[in-house]
Order: C-alpha cells, then sequence, then structure tokens
C-alpha cells in the first residue's frame, strides 16, 4: 500500500502528514502563530521564513513517528493553492525537491479539497456526494462534492469577511488576542448568547455568506457602551450570530440538493458552538453530521496527505514537476 508524505503552508503552520491507505502515521506541525501574535494577524513574509526554517525538521520528526525512511514513501503531494502566495511557494519548492531526489510522483492539491478529504482519517470513505461546509480565516465555502478526488461544485462562499477573519477581528476589537477563534470561543462559554441581537446577513438568500456587517455592527455596539464591555456576552452574541448561519445555509443546501450527509471543515470547525449547534439541527433534519476531530479541522500535513493517498488510489495522474503554486486556485480544481 503507498505511503503519501503531505506537505502544508498555506499560511502560517508548517504541517507534515504521513497516510497509508486512508491510516494516518504521523502529524507533525510547527506553528509560527506566536510570531504573528504581536502583529494582531498572519504576516506573509514572516510566515514564508517560518516555513523555511521548519520544513526539514518537521518532515525529520514526521518520518520519526511514522517509523519509516525517506526511502519508504511512495508520492508526495503538497498544498499548491489557495493561500499565501510566499507560504505556498516554500511547500511548492520543498516537495519538488523531494519528489526530484528520490524520483517519486507528485501531487499538487487543493487546500480546500484536503479540508474535505482528511474526514476519511477518522470516520471512513466519505459518502457520495455531500455537502461541505469549509470555513476558516480565509475561507467560508458550501461545496457539493461528488468525488473528492475529481470534482467539486461551489453553492456558496464569503462576499466579503470569512468566518475565521471576523473572529480575529472581534477579538482584536475586545483585546483578547490572536488568533481570534479559540479565545473567542471560551469567552462565549460564560456568556449569553442572545445577551445582544447582532445581525445575521443574508440569511434568507442563496447560500452566500457575509460577516463584514456583522463585524462592523459589534464594532459600533462596542463604540456606545459607556461602562465596562461585557466582553463574555458580546463574544457569545457574536459567536452565535455566526454560527446561525452557517448551519442554517449548510442544512438549507442539503435539502435543496437531498443529500442526506453534511461534513464541516477548515479551522472554525473546531468551534465548539457551531459543532453543536450544526449537531442539534442535522438531527432534527435526518442529516448525517461528520465534523473531525479539532486537530484535524485546523491547517495540518494530514489533510493534504489524506488527499493524495486517495488520488493515488483513485489512479489520478501526478502533476507535472513545473506545477505553480496557484495563490487563487479555483475550488473547481482538486489537483493540478
Amino acid at each position: 500500500m503507498p505511503v503519501v508524505l503531505g506537505i502544508e503552508t498555506s499560511c502560517d503552520e508548517t504541517g507534515i502528514g504521513i497516510v497509508r491507505d486512508r491510516v494516518l502515521l504521523a502529524d507533525e506541525v510547527a506553528s509560527s502563530v506566536a510570531e504573528h501574535a504581536r502583529f494582531g494577524g498572519v504576516v506573509p513574509e514572516v510566515a514564508s521564513r517560518a516555513h523555511l526554517e521548519a520544513m526539514v525538521p518537521t518532515v525529520d520528526r514526521a518520518l520519526a513517528t511514522a517509523g519509516i525512511t525517506l526511502g519508504d514513501l511512495d508520492a508526495i503531494a503538497v498544498t499548491a493553492g489557495p493561500g499565501l502566495a510566499g507560504a505556498l511557494l516554500v511547500g511548492v519548492a520543498a516537495a519538488k525537491a523531494y519528489s526530484l531526489a528520490l524520483d517519486l510522483p507528485l501531487y499538487g492539491v487543493n487546500h480546500l479539497a484536503a479540508h474535505v478529504a482528511v474526514d476519511v482519517l477518522e470516520h471512513g470513505p466519505l459518502p457520495e456526494p455531500a455537502i461541505a461546509l469549509l470555513v476558516s480565516g480565509g475561507h467560508s465555502s458550501l461545496l457539493l462534492v461528488e468525488d473528492v478526488t475529481k470534482t467539486m461544485v461551489p453553492l456558496g462562499q464569503t462576499i466579503d469577511d470569512a468566518a475565521g477573519e471576523a473572529f480575529d477581528k472581534v477579538a482584536r476589537l475586545l483585546g483578547l488576542g490572536f488568533p481570534g477563534g479559540p479565545v473567542v470561543d471560551r469567552a462565549a462559554r460564560n456568556g449569553d448568547p442572545a445577551a445582544i441581537a447582532f445581525p445575521r446577513a443574508l440569511l434568507a438568500d442563496g447560500y452566500d455568506v457575509s460577516f463584514s456587517g456583522l463585524k462592523t455592527a459589534v464594532a459600533r455596539w462596542v463604540e456606545r457602551q459607556e461602562g465596562e464591555i461585557p466582553v463574555n456576552d458580546v463574544c457569545a452574541s457574536f459567536q452565535e450570530a455566526v454560527v446561525d448561519v452557517l448551519t442554517r445555509k449548510a442544512l438549507r443546501a442539503c435539502t435543496d440538493t437531498g443529500v442526506g450527509h453534511l461534513l464541516i471543515g477548515g479551522g472554525v470547525a473546531a468551534n465548539s458552538r457551531l459543532r453543536e449547534l450544526a449537531q442539534q439541527r442535522c438531527d432534527a433534519a435526518g442529516v448525517v453530521l461528520r465534523v473531525p476531530r479539532p486537530g484535524l479541522c485546523t491547517d495540518n500535513g494530514a489533510m493534504v496527505a489524506a488527499l493524495g493517498d486517495r488520488l493515488v488510489a483513485a489512479g489520478i495522474a501526478p502533476s507535472p514537476l513545473d506545477l505553480p503554486a496557484d495563490s487563487s486556485m479555483p475550488v473547481e480544481l482538486v489537483c493540478l
């Protein structure tokens, strides 16, 4: 059975995963989040430099964890896009080097498709078709997944700020630090989600989402307060507005398409309230929900290796050695 090494460098985490026939052998991550925290967000040049420094040591750790050597690998998969251009270039260059040196097939894969494919490592083969809700700092997308190795049909996406981006900006507004997702989630557990009636944009319109207005509504509400800001209530009410819209749109897509499986992925899929509300609404609608464990939701090499593993198993032709890093790689394109 082929052993696939996956390389993920689309943003601020150097992820290396190793998968053999849907079995995860290693998942190592070197994060540069701490280096970005003082800036309140990811700095592309800092991320690229961190990837350069972390690449070889992280690959070595993954190989050691899996108990194998480079000579035991059968294929290399790498995130070719979308993502930060400089960060992607580091990963793609490293993947090309390993592929050329070891004479192994190379697969340049789509970051979003990898977020879908990673679920096979925890819950087995993907149902086909399925609706996928992918939510992260850079993406909020609803997709019809008929075959993750071939095509994903976009149904809706964010028209401005992605969900994770909105979490980061609200956390910065409240002085909670970076990244915003985990700190807002923690604060919200001690707050009242009904305390403040924040807006739900585009709730009844199609599958696209918008969180820029919500972010602004939170800022305006905070500006109007004269006393101490009830941070926990703000976080809970903001978070509820986000997950309410996301889950309603996702369940509407399931109903409209007649698809009985919903998969949620991406960094925001680690949010406790999103997971809870999605489960409640899926149970009520008779839809089967699949969400990977939080560690597989954030950016990681395991998801890239998982998709590479499925591409190899499906007999998909590898990418050319001159494949580019495509920062705006379309979601319809699973593999270059």
